[in-house]
């Protein structure tokens, strides 16, 4: 059976108590951590368990390429064990911001050889907005055994993208706001600006304004404008590997399947004062121009 990148509300509703099912909650707030768990705790849908992308969809900082390394596979196996995720479970991940923070679940699950997971499209703001269900407190489920298949192959380091952005063939996706990739403001990183060569395409782009994926005709378009049609290779970053999952699921539902992740995406690159950047800003301050 094949599973589809998304699922709408009015389909999870039907099968909410299907066994095969697994829900998970990804509410999550960068500068504000804890808050997403409140926000499940205080209502989510039934049946949903809580994952957090700080300590359960990542390594600690740094402990691995940028602040949101991959989790080693001992550690995600423990976390998708806790989940309930079972070989046969169709996971469906969903949170308050078209699936931004849904899609690192997304994609690690299948970079840990798992394929049956979709996202919730319009996710816990659709869910509500239909007025269906919802409950309080934690959920904990029976407990499975989950076995970690990691696919290097769909990552690449900032050795790989050095070498890959000097290639006519490959296109470098950079999906932080304009303002970051312009080199205008950088609330995070140890230096403003962009990978020379990449091109910008923030992942929110993506997402219509009530939350929901753009259809794979208008994603189509959007990414081919940019060069995907001609590239042999696409990889794509953000700040710290997690956004950069969006743009991944938004190009696969278009019809790309050559796209890769720079896994410490920006938070890696900047942090090597040997890596240049470049930035829109002239006179630039905190890059080196624009190379």
């Amino acid at each position: 059976m094949t599973i589809d990148h998304l699922v709408d509300p009015a389909w999870l509703l039907e099968h909410l108590n299907d066994p095969d099912i697994r829900i998970a909650d990804l509410r999550w707030y960068l500068l504000e951590p804890g808050r997403g768990r409140i926000e499940y705790l205080e209502a989510h849908i039934p049946g949903t368990v809580y994952l957090d992308i700080d300590t359960d969809l990542a390594a600690p900082p740094f402990q691995g390429p940028g602040r949101h390394p991959i989790p080693s596979p001992e550690a995600f196996a423990a976390t998708a064990s806790r989940a309930g995720i079972a070989p046969t479970t169709h996971v469906i991940a969903y949170d308050s911001v078209g699936g931004a923070y849904a899609a690192r679940l997304w994609w690690l699950l299948r970079y840990f050889g798992h394929e049956r997971v979709s996202l919730l499209d319009g996710g816990w703001p659709a869910w509500t907005a239909a007025g269906f269900p919802v409950e309080t407190g934690d959920v904990a489920p029976q407990p499975t055994v989950f076995v970690p298949r990691p696919n290097r192959l769909m990552v690449v380091d900032a050795d790989a993208v050095e070498t890959l952005r000097h290639n006519p063939r490959a296109l470098i996706i950079d999906v932080r706001a304009p303002e970051r990739y312009q080199g205008i403001a950088e609330p995070l990183d140890p230096r403003a600006g962009h990978i020379p060569g990449a091109v910008s395409a923030p992942y929110a782009d993506a997402i219509d304004t009530n939350g929901r994926l753009l259809p794979a005709d208008a994603l189509r378009a959007r990414y081919a404008a940019l060069g995907a049609d001609r590239a042999e290779t696409i990889v794509c970053y953000c700040g710290s590997g997690v956004t950069a999952a969006h743009t991944i699921l938004a190009l696969e539902r278009a019809g790309w399947k050559n796209v890769l992740l720079y896994e410490g995406s920006w938070s890696d690159w900047s942090r090597d004062p040997a890596r240049p950047a470049a930035c829109d800003i002239i006179p630039c301050k905190g890059c080196d121009g624009d190379e």
